[in-house]
């Protein structure tokens, strides 16, 4: 059976409306070989995109700014230095901003919907209301500052931030012309806008969610030809020959591979993943890093493979059972999740269980969406086990995330070598439980 995603639950405590798996399970299998789908035409993309940006704008926004006690939130970008939120306001036909874009979004009270205006020479597809004519104000910062004295905002959010880049888009100069433009009450009621942002940023919706399957399916449909006889050849091809394949093979597709691809060779007694030139051989544990870009949305995936040697059916069972121990991390992992944690305690309670179960973990799990390392707590990096800054941002329910990490473990029929099995899989956090999006690798691909 193929993983679906039905909307339904609801977590009325932390979201009013919460997508919830189908029969949520932690070791859901992923197919084995996946059928790609073909990418829809890019004006079935932009409709979707569209419908799914209008209804974050209609529900979305207006809780997360009551939610943070914010009346009013602007925004500026300028054409090729867009801020990463207005970046994700921007319908499918307007691909920059334009010159100067300025939106502001007002919450008048009372019950009153939220107004979405623009203060820009080019329309948004509807989404947000002209509130500017050059032809009367040619001034763009004057046309701002008197909508903000029309409406005297209490708790005006700009996108300042020395804790996170996703809520520190606006750059100086524009920060500085803001400054000047608004009236002087408004100035002092200036506030970073910080977990607005990162809320707005890292919120999946029920209709979002039930399409984020497909796409990571597509992902993992690429990863299984990427890693078999159609396009490795042991003894002639070279790790980067599956690097550049997988290139080739997403701009083919008209998708957009946001990291370039990665794929390293574990070989017995080699002590460091090998990759670059190195030509793969039989017997060697394979293992990459991709993701793509679809619809708006991030992919990121990392799995195992194996090349059997003549005679060989499987891979051998010491590498098996190091496969196993990343996905017994994992489980710790998962089962830490927990609503209102910080992502350090989440990362000290799956150390604490991974290490109590023998095994030898590491762990560096990101949210995913509309970046690939998406807005939202860290938990773990990979050159840091412990407590961070980044880390201290709280887990909240209806988020995507990668959940990424490695165990470390001996493989006897390689002599006792220590080999490191990494294992990345995107999932869903629905405010109880955690649920892969495509099933999840329990099984190398074989290269035959």
């Amino acid at each position: 059976m193929l993983p679906r995603i039905m909307i339904a639950g609801i977590c009325a405590a932390l979201l009013p409306v919460m997508p919830v798996l189908a029969q949520p399970s932690d070791h859901r299998v992923e197919q084995r070989d996946p059928v790609l789908k073909p990418p829809l035409p890019l004006r079935e993309q932009a409709a979707i995109r569209d419908a799914w940006l209008k209804e974050r704008l209609d529900t979305v926004l207006p809780r997360l700014m009551r939610e943070q006690g914010i009346d009013m939130w602007i925004l500026v970008a300028r054409e090729y230095l867009e801020d990463p939120v207005l970046a994700s306001m921007l319908d499918a036909r307007s691909l920059r901003a334009r010159r100067r874009t300025i939106l502001v979004f007002f919450d008048p009270g009372g019950g009153k919907p939220v107004e979405r205006l623009t203060i820009s020479r080019y329309g948004l597809g509807g989404l947000f209301a002209p509130a500017w004519d050059p032809a009367k104000e040619p001034d763009q910062w004057k046309a701002l500052g008197q909508l903000v004295a029309e409406r005297s905002p209490k708790r005006i959010a700009i996108n300042t931030s020395s804790a996170s880049a996703f809520a520190d888009g606006l750059t100086q100069s524009q920060h500085e012309a803001l400054i000047t433009a608004l009236p002087e009450a408004a100035r002092a009621n200036l506030i970073p806008a910080n977990t607005l942002a990162i809320r707005w940023l890292e919120t999946r919706t029920p209709t979002e969610m039930a399409r984020y399957p497909e796409i990571v399916r597509m992902a993992h449909a690429i990863i299984a030809e990427a890693l078999s006889d159609k396009v490795i050849t042991p003894g002639t091809t070279t790790a980067d020959d599956v690097v550049w394949w997988y290139r080739e093979k997403v701009a083919s597709l008209g998708l957009t591979a946001w990291f370039h691809p990665s794929v390293g060779i574990h070989r017995q007694s080699e002590a460091a993943m090998l990759s670059g030139d190195t030509v793969i051989r039989k017997g060697d544990m394979l293992w990459t890093d991709f993701g793509i870009v679809y619809l708006g949305f991030n992919t990121d995936t990392q799995h195992l493979a194996y090349v059997l040697k003549d005679g060989e059916t499987d891979a051998p069972k010491g590498l098996k059972d190091g496969l196993a121990a990343a996905g017994a991390v994992a489980d710790a992992l998962t089962a830490s999740f927990k609503a209102g944690e910080s992502g350090n305690a989440i990362l000290a309670a799956a150390r604490a269980r991974a290490i109590a179960a023998g095994l030898v973990p590491s762990i560096y799990s990101h949210p995913v969406g509309y970046h690939g390392h998406g807005a939202g707590p860290a938990i773990g990096f990979w050159d840091n086990q412990g407590k961070s800054p980044q880390g201290e941002d709280l887990l909240r329910a209806g988020t995507a995330w990668s959940i990424e990490l490695n165990a470390r473990k001996a493989v006897p029929e390689w002599g006792g070598q220590e080999v490191e099995f990494r294992s990345e899989e995107d999932a869903f956090f629905d405010g109880s439980r955690v649920t892969y999006l495509d099933g999840r690798q329990q099984g190398f691909h074989l290269i035959r």
